[in-house]
Parts: structure tokens; sequence; C-alpha cells
């Protein structure tokens, strides 16, 4: 049976697939699968790939850059019950091997969309629920030696497995630096060996589309429009996919946000968008400690990025002073949740204490929850009069002309350097922020600090203060090279 047939038996996929909705997708699971096209269906195909002539043979990767809501979260799910559940792959299989379908995304619970999609059609088509040997939370075992599980956007986590399909969901938002802890490159490269050895296992990715760089991107320019290609990449708007998206909604999102709808909901890569800073500037200004101890006679500054604890932020806090015409970042420190944040603060409050620090600023957050706890231990909060986008406008030139110094924290470097710029619509500023799904809680408070730092005294535009007098910060400079370190 092949994968079209199934959709059309009533006793497997037929109940899921009823209307001409799914027409299109059809022609891409012929297309994947190399099953024969009509004229039209190759009329779609070509419109969609940018080829002339179609598969002859089944293919072992392709990408797909569909909008928001095109289905292909379902059509994902529901090659890989084809290939458990229609496919002995045991005869490749040594004793007490196991071929795994990896469902891959940046955490589990976004993993768990196709799982839960996965799970339906095998539970609600009575000929493939008895194949089910158990189920958890985030892996189905099933009798015919397949196991279908979650995991997250790791090079170290998927190494070592059997793989007769990967699923990399959304993998538009993965990071994409080549030095950040977990790129998208590697983990794709760290994947393909577990397929070497299975003939007719596939490569899925699929994701709507974000900015002209990672994997995504490198794909497109690579694939996309060559013909015999092995590597199939197939590109279209939500509602060719998915005809009963209303077009009125896909039309209220463009008049809101050009840009971001068209990326959605157009496929359309995002021209508006450039990287803030690059790695070889954020690198030369990183310095060869961890943390400076405080010293004598010198005004410190505190800056946080506070958090509730349940979600994905953190709670970031950094402490700098100025060393004559440069801006030093002492210290960053940052809880990633789960957290209390009256606890983090109450840890916090040694620190600042130690670099003589009684008044910190941060951001409007919780309804004045950071101000009150802060009260309790007699250090002020401030709140920041400048949004955290300018506060990277301001930090850029600091960076590109030198005239900081940061310490050594790899999570710090990464989230600098990912951070996006975009052109406002309508007024023209520019916008500075994380890519969607990323965090920036450390560059914020990074920026916030340096800030602070440009300001020797009190300053109603900045909010930085200083409980040394202001003739103290003309005295005792020392050289930077001389700063002690701590390892």
């Amino acid at each position: 049976m092949n994968i079209l047939r199934a959709l059309d038996d009533p006793k497997v996929f037929a109940p899921f697939f009823r209307g001409s909705s799914w027409q299109v997708w059809r022609v891409f699971l012929a297309a994947l699968f190399g099953l024969p096209l009509t004229s039209e269906q190759l009329a779609a195909y070509t419109k969609h790939t940018g080829r002339t002539t179609a598969p002859t043979k089944p293919l072992h990767e392709a990408w797909l850059v569909c909008g928001r809501r095109s289905g292909k979260s379902f059509i994902l799910a529901l090659i890989a019950v084809f290939l458990a559940c229609f496919r002995d792959w045991r005869p490749l299989l040594g004793p007490g091997e196991v071929a795994t379908i990896m469902i891959i995304a940046r955490d589990r619970r976004q993993g768990r969309v196709i799982k839960r999609f996965i799970t339906g059609l095998l539970r609600e088509t009575p000929m493939l629920r008895q194949v089910i040997e158990g189920e958890t939370q985030e892996t189905i075992e099933l009798r015919n030696n397949v196991s279908i599980e979650i995991h997250t956007a790791s090079f170290r986590s998927t190494r070592g497995y059997t793989i007769i399909a990967a699923l990399l969901d959304e993998v538009a938002y993965w990071p994409v630096d080549e030095h950040s802890s977990e790129p998208d490159s590697e983990i794709i490269n760290a994947i393909k060996p577990g397929m070497a050895t299975i003939p007719g296992a596939m490569l899925l990715c699929a994701s709507s589309p974000h900015a002209r760089k990672g994997a995504l991107w490198t794909a497109y320019r690579k694939h996309h429009g060559v013909d015999d290609d092995p590597v199939l990449v197939w590109r279209a708007p939500t509602n060719e996919m998915n005809p009963t998206v209303p077009q009125s909604f896909i039309d209220t999102h463009m008049a809101d946000d050009p840009a971001r709808a068209a990326a959605e909901y157009l496929a359309e890569f995002r021209s508006d968008l450039e990287a803030f800073v690059q790695r070889e500037v954020v690198e030369s200004c990183t310095g060869g400690y961890i943390e400076l101890a405080p010293a004598a006679n010198t005004r410190y500054n505190g800056f946080v990025d506070a958090a509730g604890g349940s979600g994905g932020d953190s709670f970031a806090a950094a402490i700098s002073h100025r060393e004559g015409d440069r801006i030093i970042i002492d210290c960053v420190r940052e809880r990633r949740p789960p957290f209390s944040p009256s606890a983090v603060i109450e840890e916090l409050v040694p620190l600042l204490r130690s670099y003589r620090i009684s008044r910190v600023v941060g951001d409007r957050w919780a309804g004045g929850f950071p101000p009150e706890q802060f009260q309790q231990h007699h250090i002020k909060y401030e709140t920041c009069v400048k949004v955290k986008s300018d506060l990277y406008v301001d930090l850029l030139p600091v960076l590109n002309s030198g005239r900081i110094m940061l310490p050594r924290h790899p999570r710090l470097t990464a989230q600098l350097i990912s951070l996006e710029r975009t052109t406002v619509r309508g007024s023209g500023h520019d916008r500075i922020d994380h890519p969607r799904d990323q965090h920036d809680d450390l560059a914020n408070a990074v920026a916030g600090a340096a800030m602070l730092a440009k300001k020797p005294s009190y300053d109603s535009e900045y909010l930085g203060w200083s409980d040394t007098p202001s003739e103290v910060l003309t005295t005792g400079r020392r050289d930077f090279l001389g700063m002690r370190f701590i390892s």
C-alpha cells in the first residue's frame, strides 16, 4: 500500500482527509514518495518547488517552507504513522535494536503537537490501534520494534539512535549561529548518520520562514527550483495548502504587520531583519574573566531584568562601572526558571551590597513587585525610562568602538549576537529584540548596566545614581589589565 492509497482507504486515513482542502498536500506526498503525478498535479508541483520534472522514486530529505496553519504538522504526523506501520524495518535492525522516529522541536512542549497528531491517527484507526504497545507523555512504543519519541533540539541527545524518520518542527526558529550551544546545522548533522544504514529513512523539516539565515534559508537557496535534486524544498502560503483559513484573517494580519504576516502566512523569508551585532565584535569586547571582584574607590551600577519564574524568561542582573572612557561589566547573574522571584532577590542582595550598590534600575514589571521586594532589603528599585530596544541602540556604538569589556559568558554572547534589528512600519525607527521563541534577559541586563555606567552621576534620563562622592570617581584609577580576576 502506498501513502495515497492509505489516504483513500476508509479503514485507514480516509476519515481524516475528507474534502478537497487536502488536494495540494496530496501532490506533495506523491512527489515525496515518487508516485506518478497528473498534469494538473504537476502544475501544482512546479508552482511550489520551482522544478519542471517530478521525482520518479522516493526522496529521503524534504523541507516544507509553509505558512502557519497550513497543516504541515499534521502531514508530518501522517508520514510518521505511515512509515511506522506500513513498512517492516525489522530486517534492517540488529538484535535488540529499535527503529526510532524522532520528533524534534525547540522544546518538548512544542514537540507534543506532532505527537498528539500521531497518537490521534493511531488510536482513531482501529487497524492501527492494536500496533500500540505502550505510550508515555513523550514516547509511543509499537509492537514492530518502532519507537516514536519527542526530542529537544540538541546535537548531543539525538546521537546513537537508528532513525527511520526525523521530523524537525519550526526549524526556522532554532538557534542558527555556529558558535551557539545548539546550532541548527549541528543538530541536523548529528541526525543524518543515524539514517545512513536505513534505506528509505526520511529527514523532514517543516517551518514557517523567518530571517534569511539558518538551515531553512540555506536549504531553500540551495535546493529550491533545482531539477533532479535529491533534496525537495516545497514553499507555499497558508491558504494554498489549507483553503479553510479565511483570507480575511490573513488580510487583517497583513494590515497590522506586513513583514511578519508575509513570513507567517505567505511563506516569504523576511528581508527586513538583520543582525544587530556581529560575533567578531562581541568576542573582541569579551575579557578573560568570569567575574571581577569589587574594588575600592569605584562606583558600581546595578541593572536587573526581573521575571516571574514560571514562564520562559530568566531573572537576570548585571553590575557595571566605568574606567575612564571604557565601560566594564563586572558581573552577570542569571536564574533560569522555575524559581521564586523573592528568593532570587534575596540571593542578589549580598552581591549588590558587596559592590556597595544601594539602588538598582530595571524595567516596568509585575505591577511594582520588584520595588517592594528590593525595598524590604533596603535597596531602592527605580524604573528605567528607556525601553529595551533603545538600550540596545545605545549599546551598539559602545560595542563597535570596543569601549566596553564583557565577562566570558557563553549565554550572554549567544544572546547578543542573536538580536535582530527590524524597521518599525510607519515610524521608520529601528527595533532591536530577540528572535521569536528565544530570550535576551542577560543581554538586556548588560545593556541597562552599560547605560548606567555612561553617566558619572544622577541623570533623569538614565536613572543612574551613586552613593560615592563624585570626586572619588576621578581618583584611584587602575589600569584594566591590573584588575583582579575571579575564575
